[in-house]
């Protein structure tokens, strides 16, 4: 993280700073496409937004990670939320600390944590849904608090923008599920509906073929129609926000639905590796997101409350 990010947020303690730097980091490593959209806040607002992702994903590498314990995120899960509603002064875990002083910052509900973590731990036992509803609950912790959780930091100016950012956090992660369906699979769960399945007639050793058959293909044609509604809903939020995080928002859903677009592309093609977006389509989208959001920066606009 940049030393001006850091003083432009009002972050001066030196462990503090090292501690949103960790986060930075797993921002930087593991979510190419939010990293590069958090570029397009203003300094201020970026560790902050650091803090959330790196919240997010060392949560989920607990879990996921090959070289990881499962079992490890419950303890780790049961400190977080005890250091998050008490004083994480005492914490030994930096990426902890981070999100704490951001939750004291902006004010964000401890709730919301609570609903992100139950849905960590679902993934440690639970290998599939039954019905897109109960993928619905999933999803609800999994990715809608977390974009919850991000409307008081991109300072909305409308509390509509929060329907409209939980579809958001729930289209980014049913895109995931498309996308990884075979990397999923390997780690023996599911998360495609298995009512869905079931219409396509399609199973589990069919997912773990090398290539998709026309039945894979419809079922991941019709889950890609779903995900691209909940965009559309999620689309009329991005006016709902503070200027100044319109394009980091505009840019992170054009990256993500370019995904589906991917997809399509590579004829369904998500069982023996990840697809993932070209740069150069990359840098087509963020060059003049980039641009714009550098003008909208007005100068004297509160990034942090008081």
């Amino acid at each position: 993280m940049t030393r001006r990010d850091l003083d432009a947020a009002g972050i001066t303690d030196p462990a503090l700073r090292s501690d949103y730097e960790q986060c930075r980091r797993l921002n930087a490593a593991h979510g190419r496409t939010y990293y590069l959209a958090t570029r397009l806040l203003p300094p201020a607002k970026r560790p902050h937004v650091h803090a959330l992702y790196g919240f997010a994903r060392y949560a989920d590498e607990l879990v996921d990670h090959p070289s990881a314990d499962p079992g490890a995120l419950v303890p780790w899960a049961e400190r977080f939320l005890d250091d998050l509603k008490g004083n994480a002064k005492d914490s030994t875990d930096p990426v902890t600390r981070a999100v704490v002083h951001t939750t004291q910052t902006w004010g964000l509900p401890v709730e919301h944590f609570e609903a992100f973590l139950t849905s960590m731990r679902m993934d440690v036992t639970i290998t599939g849904y039954a019905t897109y509803a109960d993928l619905e609950q999933y999803m609800y912790g999994s990715a809608a608090v977390i974009g919850l959780l991000m409307v008081p930091i991109l300072e909305a100016v409308d509390d509509r923008a929060y329907p409209r950012a939980r579809a958001l956090g729930e289209a980014f992660q049913l895109t995931n599920f498309i996308r990884d369906v075979g990397e999923d699979l390997r780690r023996g769960r599911v998360y495609l509906p298995e009512e869905d399945l079931a219409r396509f007639g399609v199973t589990r050793a069919d997912l773990a073929e090398p290539r998709p058959n026309e039945r894979v293909r419809a079922l991941l044609e019709s889950e890609i129609a779903r995900a691209r509604t909940l965009y559309r809903e999620a689309q009329p939020g991005i006016s709902l926000l503070h200027p100044t995080s319109r394009d980091c928002v505009a840019t992170a859903m054009r990256l993500y639905a370019e995904i589906l677009n991917e997809i399509e592309r590579r004829d369904y093609n998500v069982l023996t590796g990840r697809v993932t977006v070209p740069m150069r389509t990359r840098l087509r989208v963020a060059a003049p997101a980039l641009r714009h959001a550098r003008r909208s920066r007005r100068p004297g606009r509160r990034a942090a409350p008081a």
